[in-house]
């Protein structure tokens, strides 16, 4: 009898099909509302702004000169001067592709910090519904135990229990109202950090079903999809177009500057106007900028190669890790759903088959293993989440 009770209890029962949550409503919430989301958009729209200022001709130059001549018959002197200042004609447009492309960086800069934020979010609804999961169990066991406790102070009233008895469930009690105190406080403040997280507008997941998972192909193949899909990746990539960019400006103005503009002179009556042209050599302003853009380069380069190379490795450790919890979920999913361990340990309690202490001890290594099922539950579907991150 003691060895079918055990072989329950290390075998719960807990079934896997799952319906839709509300985790997906929720996250669209944070992301319309999430108060370092809208900030991280107004920066880098405020940045893409800048990106395209500084792309125009130089403000106009005006200068006039009086002259008064001495002695009183030498005549005064007057020059006007109007100038227009540019760079050479090629900077321009290298000017503007590279804007477009900081531009272009800012926008995967700004999706790279909200999927990790929602990334987060979605994390914190996972232990939210591992917490709401548990509770449940949590208050059964203490309604249980609470029913036990006063059945054995009846009998110990009438003479046919024993203290041991009461003290035993007692403990148990303490115990697990403890756990059941500690996990509502959890759940208290995990919803709060999903108000937090939603701008302080309240929000509350009150689910007992985690999302549904697609099929996740091989690892080959999702390697693939996470990397086509990787803002990061794409971020310093864009970092290496960025700089060559860059270099393209920082060529383009080591060439010549030019002036163009009018001149009028005035002395001893006669009047002088004409075209002002000059031009500006930049023989030491643009010294070691080419250089510097490149070295920049070579910087990118290697950021990418490792990011490429750490990310791999990564999500080849979460994929394991998912292969291995799907497996252990798997066989959880093989165990008789008829099977009732806490009825069965009843029964026998009851029948006078099994000890209160043994009672307590075996129900505690239920109680254990069903913990133990839903933090790999939870785990597992964090896992989900962490590898299906570049959907969000």
């Amino acid at each position: 009898m003691k060895t079918n009770i055990i072989l329950f209890l290390v075998m719960m029962s807990f079934s896997l099909g799952y319906s839709q949550s509300n985790i997906d409503t929720i996250l669209t919430e944070i992301a319309k509302n999430n108060k370092t989301i809208q900030a991280n958009m107004n920066y880098w729209n405020a940045q893409k702004v800048q990106y395209k200022t500084g792309n125009t001709l130089y403000n106009p130059t005006i200068e006039y000169d009086y002259l008064k001549g001495s002695p009183a018959n030498a005549g005064n002197q007057t020059d006007i001067i109007v100038t227009q200042s540019f760079d050479f004609p090629t900077v321009y447009g290298k000017k503007n592709e590279l804007a477009k492309q900081l531009s272009t960086q800012a926008d995967l800069q700004l999706k790279a910090a909200n999927q990790e934020l929602l990334l987060e979010a979605k994390k914190i609804c996972i232990e939210l519904v591992y917490r709401n999961k548990l509770q449940v169990p949590l208050t059964k066991r203490k309604e249980a135990t609470e029913k036990w406790l006063a059945n054995f102070k009846k009998k110990l009233d009438n003479g046919d229990g024993t203290i041991l008895d009461v003290n035993k469930a007692e403990i148990q009690l303490l115990e697990i109202k403890k756990q059941f105190q500690d996990n509502a406080s959890a759940i208290a403040k995990l919803n709060e950090k999903l108000t937090s997280l939603n701008g302080g507008t309240a929000i509350i997941l009150t689910d007992v079903v985690y999302f549904n998972v697609p099929v996740i192909p091989n690892f080959e193949t999702l390697e693939k999809e996470i990397e086509a899909q990787d803002y990061i990746r794409k971020t310093l990539e864009q970092e290496k177009v960025i700089a060559q960019k860059q270099i393209e400006v920082s060529k383009a103005l080591a060439l010549p500057k030019m002036e163009i503009g009018y001149h009028y002179q005035g002395i001893l009556g006669q009047t002088y106007n004409g075209i002002h042209t000059g031009i500006l050599l930049p023989l030491w302003e643009s010294k070691n900028t080419v250089k510097l853009q490149k070295a920049k380069m070579v910087y990118a380069e290697g950021a990418l190669s490792d990011h490429t190379n750490d990310y791999y490795y990564e999500i080849k450790q979460l994929y394991g890790r998912y292969e291995s919890l799907k497996s252990i979920l798997a066989d959880y999913e093989k165990i008789n759903q008829s099977v009732e361990p806490i009825k069965l340990l009843d029964k026998a309690l009851s029948a006078g088959q099994i000890s209160v202490l043994e009672y307590f001890v075996e129900l505690n290594y239920y109680n254990d293993s069903q913990n133990s099922y839903l933090e790999i539950e939870k785990e597992y579907y964090d896992v989900v989440a962490s590898l299906l991150k570049y959907k969000l």
